[in-house]
């Protein structure tokens, strides 16, 4: 069937850090999106688009922005329910909530129903790919798996490896989390449209030789992910240096046992040194920028500007649920605020953009997904932009679309999402 969405469209057509923000995308007052099979065929005017297909099925959402939709590159699908855990620092708030709540995870019926509220939550906020750890238990990657190919939907997940420092009910071994990983890789990465990420928690949660296990098993399936923490933290970093006390720094510790390189995803990646900083550009490895997470949590502040003007990719994420929210448009807002805070505020297109294209690019999926463009996946949101009256009267005073973008990033929530769409079908809960 061919499908046309009319309304504004927003097709970025280059990285608004590498150009100037406002020359990096294509705005149309009155577009359209013509989809077949899936994928975006046609771009144009709605008069052009209609006259040159009139026996598609119009979908007209009037004023809606109709945007590429949002790619989320960092969060933890079991921590769902507790979202919003009060007043504790990443370790303690680890053992506080985290850790009791993924115990959970071992019953296959309570990661299917945590799966299935994950991605209605996602979904319900414009999100059209999410990255996502489970649990160390491989039901709860099997859960978020089944449920995302049940719905269409483009996802990477992968089962957390993490052989200490953590309680019974969450550890596995070198041999077992390597086992099972693969197995998962087998049963589940490329089929449809969706990738398995190898997951090491993070350096402090698995031995020299379950990180050798991970570092293997993403050798031998190079076309994977790789997702885990770097960084978030002074008194992490300080535990990995007693942990690690060969490794030159945090960094040093995945690059040893070939946890680095395109692909290798580092959540946060906060208090970086020099060192860190050129190892990460030199490997090609991506940031998952955090920022909600990193206030709410207490981290700190990434710097999202420097590491852009110095090449590395960089994607944005929710880290549900050390992040406070499932929108990818109140991450967009806190990122902009987190940049206020270091000197460096981005533009509402670079915010956009890193919540787009950015994850995608980190994930290396940007030929399918991220971007507006012909040829690619029809993953689409469309974003209305006087969903309540306060943004409502601030759009009506915008000068042009920035200016309204940027009251949709600070204004903006869930009631501004007016559909989605996962290869141009409607999947909005």
């Amino acid at each position: 069937m061919t499908l046309l969405i009319l309304g504004q469209t927003l097709a970025f057509e280059a990285d608004p850090f590498a150009v100037p923000p406002e020359e990096s995308a294509r705005h149309a007052s009155r577009g359209g999106v013509l989809v077949e099979d899936g994928i975006v065929a046609a771009l144009g005017t709605a008069d052009d688009l209609r006259a040159a297909h009139p026996d598609a099925r119009i979908v007209d959402m009037g004023d809606a922005l109709i945007s590429a939709g949002f790619v989320d590159c960092h969060a933890h699908y079991p921590q769902t329910g507790m979202i919003a855990s009060w007043g504790r620092r990443l370790i303690d708030w680890l053992n506080g909530y985290t850790f009791p709540e993924e115990l959970r995870f071992a019953d296959p019926a309570y990661a299917r129903a945590q799966a299935e509220l994950y991605l209605d939550l996602t979904l319900s906020n414009g999100t059209t790919t999410p990255c996502a750890f489970a649990t160390v238990h491989p039901e709860s990657a099997e859960a978020i798996f089944a449920a995302a190919e049940a719905r269409g939907l483009r996802l990477a997940a992968g089962k957390v490896m993490m052989d200490r420092n953590a309680p019974d009910g969450l550890r596995d071994t070198p041999r077992t989390g390597y086992d099972q990983s693969k197995a998962l890789i087998e049963r589940w990465h490329g089929r449809g449209r969706l990738t398995y990420a190898v997951t090491p928690r993070f350096a402090p949660t698995s031995s020299p030789e379950q990180l050798e296990a991970a570092g293997a098993l993403w050798a031998e399936h190079p076309d994977c992910l790789m997702q885990t923490h770097l960084s978030e933290q002074p008194e992490e970093i300080a535990w990995v240096r007693g942990l690690y006390p060969d490794d030159a720094d945090y960094f040093a510790v995945y690059e040893r046992f070939g946890l680095a390189g395109p692909g290798a995803m580092m959540g946060h990646a906060i208090h970086l040194t020099d060192r860190e900083r050129a190892a990460i550009l030199a490997t090609g490895s991506g940031v998952a920028h955090c920022p909600t997470s990193n206030t709410f949590i207490g981290s700190g502040l990434c710097d999202v500007a420097g590491l852009k003007a110095a090449g590395v990719p960089v994607g944005l994420a929710t880290d549900v649920g050390g992040g406070s929210s499932f929108s990818m448009l109140a991450t967009m807002r806190a990122a902009y605020e987190v940049g206020q805070l270091r000197g460096h505020p981005l533009h509402p297109a670079q915010l956009f953009w890193l919540g787009t294209a950015g994850s995608a690019q980190v994930m290396r999926i940007a030929d399918k997904v991220g971007t507006l463009a012909v040829g690619m996946e029809a993953d689409l949101v469309a974003l209305d932009l006087a969903a309540t009256p306060v943004l409502a009267q601030r759009t009506g005073r915008a000068r042009d679309v920035w200016e309204a973008l940027f009251a949709l990033i600070m204004l903006g929530d869930d009631r501004a999402v007016r559909q989605v769409w996962a290869a141009g079908k409607e999947v909005r809960p």
